[in-house]
């Protein structure tokens, strides 16, 4: 995400990320003029070192845990698992990344990396799809009976894994500039559709409690879950909504090197706290690969 913004190339100044360019400036700012406010830049590579020590392992482990799961199966757990190997691949690609921005710089290299970036700009795609799953069956009961055959969610991620696929070959070939509106319309169009969802979602499930002392626990547990989404949505990806509209009125070094930097680390970091969130929530945490295992109360919850 961080180059959907920043790996455009200009006729004043020189990417170090250019496709057979002639080797830019140190790995800590992307453009010349950055050197000047290198902090952004910092922020970034502490964002990708963090992915790779954390998001690495969690995403795995909600891989695992997915797989091995026999029982309390949730729907959108098909979706999860897509955008856990989606953000896993994502997170092992930061040593190709930090080995070629610091010693390599070999254009092949910068091409798998548009590639990795082209896929995890639209994850989103895969948590609309998790919020649509959990709002059908707060708000629609009915309709989600009548859906629950996972054949249907496999086709869906299929469909998107299609689009997705499509858009990063379509930035490793031809730059980050051709799909620069696209991404725009996917953010703006999956961020509108998450908070709706959410904000249904919550609305259904305090609504259905109005006169009753206490809420029952399986809906209490999908309120807290939900509140947190929404929480995760608004604070990894309000900041590049709200930026997109003022891009033009901030400076080229303080939108460049400063701004965007930083607002597009900040969409990285789902990485590392969507698989955490879904950790934090697990029935059952399943540790049978490392020797043993352990478990939680188990509750069940089939949204």
């Amino acid at each position: 995400m961080f180059n959907t913004t920043l790996n455009t190339t200009t006729n004043v100044y020189v990417n170090s990320t250019t496709t057979g360019g002639p080797r830019g400036p140190p790995p800590w700012y992307q453009f010349p003029v950055c050197a000047v406010a290198p902090y952004s830049f910092i922020f970034y590579f502490g964002v990708k070192v963090f992915n790779l020590a954390v998001g690495t392992p969690c995403n795995i482990l909600v891989i695992w845990q997915i797989i091995t799961k026999k029982s309390d199966a949730s729907t959108s757990d098909i979706f999860i698992f897509n955008l856990a190997i989606l953000d896993a691949y994502f997170c092992l690609m930061t040593p190709i990344e930090l080995v070629n921005r610091l010693l390599l710089d070999d254009s092949r290299v910068w091409y798998s990396q548009r590639l990795a970036y082209g896929i995890k700009d639209m994850a989103p795609l895969f948590l609309v799809c998790i919020c649509l799953d959990r709002y059908i069956a707060v708000v629609h009961p009915v309709l989600f009976t009548g859906i629950r055959d996972n054949k249907i969610r496999i086709g869906l991620s299929v469909v998107v894994w299609g689009l997705i696929l499509a858009y990063g070959l379509t930035k490793c070939i031809l730059g980050v500039i051709s799909v620069n509106d696209v991404f725009s319309v996917v953010i703006l169009f999956a961020f509108a559709v998450m908070v709706f969802c959410n904000i249904s979602i919550i609305w259904v499930l305090r609504r259905s409690v109005v006169g009753k002392e206490e809420m029952h626990p399986v809906k209490k547990k999908a309120f807290k879950m939900v509140l947190i989404i929404l929480a995760i949505i608004v604070g990894n990806y309000l900041p590049v909504v709200a930026l997109m509209p003022f891009a033009s009125y901030y400076s080229y070094v303080a939108f460049r090197c400063q701004i965007s930097t930083s607002v597009f680390s900040i969409m990285d970091l789902s990485c590392s706290i969507e698989p955490l969130l879904y950790i934090t929530k697990m029935d059952r945490v399943d540790g049978r690969c490392c020797g043993q295992s352990f478990s939680k109360k188990p509750h069940v919850v089939k949204v």
